[in-house]
């Protein structure tokens, strides 16, 4: 007969789990009840805190298969031989959003994959959109604050947003996406992802080159309108996290394409965009996607706290082969990603099962909050030592690059923000540019300061005349003289 009794966390049997101990019928509760004291002290401490941002998220278990040699420009265990297969975590987010907000809001999506490789973990950290709202990092903080509550009113502040991005034309470009039809997935299995940074790839005999990843998803893409998302919104906010579920559950697993565009090294001195800048793309006409492997979704989490909320994602979680660029805002989130989870879960986050090496992870780290493991148990637990403990293997140091320059706070070289923005707004359709116009008017509207408008405008109409102008006369607003 199976052993099903109701323990303490200390994992002695509970007598009695619906009555507490109490001083006759009537009470009071004695303070030698120690499951109840242990029951709710345990429970005011349940909830980790949320993500500052991607607070709400849904996330599923899956496999990557490389479908296509490309060991010639990296020597990344992952991708070392046609067939070969290596399991997956995956989490879908939304950015702003709490954790109990809706689903289907108008925003980017999260997009990190966890690949459990026999040289280590290795994290794709990406979004649903190919470029980023701003290039630096330094402006991270800032851009985030915009989408969050107002101190005072603890409201959404359109205000903020529209100022901030009308200050910041770089960010142009994602606006334009997000605002599109593409700003609202029909579902998180109905949206391509994207690395969107630039990262390097370093085969066998050192040489490396450029890469961006773009996962295509093989359902096709879909999105819904404003008006279908804000009835979704009230009558199930959940609506993407239980899509993802059931279509797992029932057998439909969910697919996609991994692709890469390789630039070589030198090209970034001469391409006619910065190819470190996150608010571009790199045309596929100049670097077309080379197709590298199939990520298929195929197992939904047991328990979510466990396996999502305590998933930990960064880029700077790297393996032999796989390298960061000079990107800026790549450079910040090195270091954020990983401090935010040593906040938020604690310094062991890495030692938790969902994120977790699959092989044996040796180092001199010890102690801290929460180790649950033999914490290296006797062994040397310091380095150099002359006791046989792991040592560094410089087979494995991350590729060189060049840098040059003098110490000092610098913008990127490339400050055109329009030509690409406009490109998006002449590809598509006249249904579809008048979609982007509808959405983005209505955002604006709740704006109070007409200069913010009109500093917008601008922005809109040095991508494409008609582009601004359309908006202009959507707010009842002339384009300002000084961009004509």
């Amino acid at each position: 007969m199976t052993n099903n009794r109701l323990t303490t966390s200390w994992g002695a049997p509970v007598g009695d789990n619906q009555n507490s101990i109490t001083a006759g019928n009537r009470g009071p509760t004695l303070l030698q009840d120690v499951h109840l004291l242990e029951k709710l002290a345990h429970f005011n401490r349940e909830r980790v805190p949320e993500r500052v941002v991607h607070a709400k998220g849904a996330g599923a278990h899956g496999f990557f298969e490389v479908t296509n040699d490309v060991t010639k420009y990296t020597k990344a265990n992952l991708f070392s031989e046609v067939g070969k297969r290596t399991p997956l975590f995956i989490r879908f987010s939304t950015v702003a959003g709490e954790n109990g907000s809706a689903d289907t809001v108008r925003d980017p999506r999260g997009f990190a994959v966890k690949f459990y490789t026999e040289e280590g973990n290795y994290d794709i950290v990406g979004n649903n959109t190919p470029v980023f709202f701003i290039r630096d990092a330094i402006k991270f903080p800032d851009f985030i604050h915009t989408q969050k509550r107002d101190p005072q009113t603890h409201l959404k502040n359109p205000n903020a947003v529209w100022d901030f991005w009308s200050l910041s034309p770089e960010s142009l470009h994602q606006v334009t996406i997000l605002m599109s039809d593409r700003g609202i997935p029909a579902t998180l299995r109905h949206m391509h992802g994207f690395g969107s940074h630039t990262f390097k790839w370093t085969n066998a005999e050192g040489d490396g080159v450029w890469i961006k990843y773009h996962f295509k998803t093989e359902q096709g893409v879909k999105n819904i309108s404003p008006e279908v998302a804000a009835q979704i919104a009230g009558e199930n906010p959940d609506y993407h996290t239980e899509d993802l579920f059931n279509a797992i559950e029932k057998g439909d697993f969910p697919a996609w394409k991994l692709y890469v565009q390789i630039m070589p090294l030198e090209d970034a001195n001469t391409y006619k965009w910065d190819p470190f800048d996150v608010t571009k793309v790199w045309s596929q006409k100049d670097y077309p996607l080379i197709e590298v492997g199939r990520m298929v979704l195929d197992r939904n989490p047991e328990n979510y706290f466990a396996e999502v909320e305590q998933a930990t994602f960064s880029p700077g979680t790297l393996v032999p082969g796989i390298d960061v660029s000079p990107d800026k805002m790549l450079q910040g989130r090195l270091f954020a990603y990983h401090d935010a989870h040593r906040y938020r879960v604690g310094a062991n986050h890495q030692a938790l099962p969902i994120n977790r090496a699959k092989n044996e992870v040796k180092n001199y780290q010890r102690d801290g909050q929460m180790r649950f493991d033999d914490n290296g148990g006797k062994s040397v637990y310091y380095e150099p030592n002359s006791l046989g403990g792991p040592t560094e293997t410089p087979e494995n140091k991350q590729a060189a690059y060049p840098v040059s320059g003098v110490a000092e706070s610098v913008a990127y070289d490339h400050n055109d923000h329009y030509t690409q923005a406009g490109d998006l707004y002449r590809l598509m359709t006249e249904e579809q540019r008048a979609h982007l116009v509808s959405n983005i008017v209505a955002a604006m509207k709740p704006v109070e300061r007409d200069d913010i408008k009109l500093r917008q405008i601008g922005h809109f109409y040095k991508a494409d005349p008609e582009y601004g102008t359309r908006i202009a006369e959507g707010l009842g607003l002339a384009v300002p003289a000084e961009v004509k």
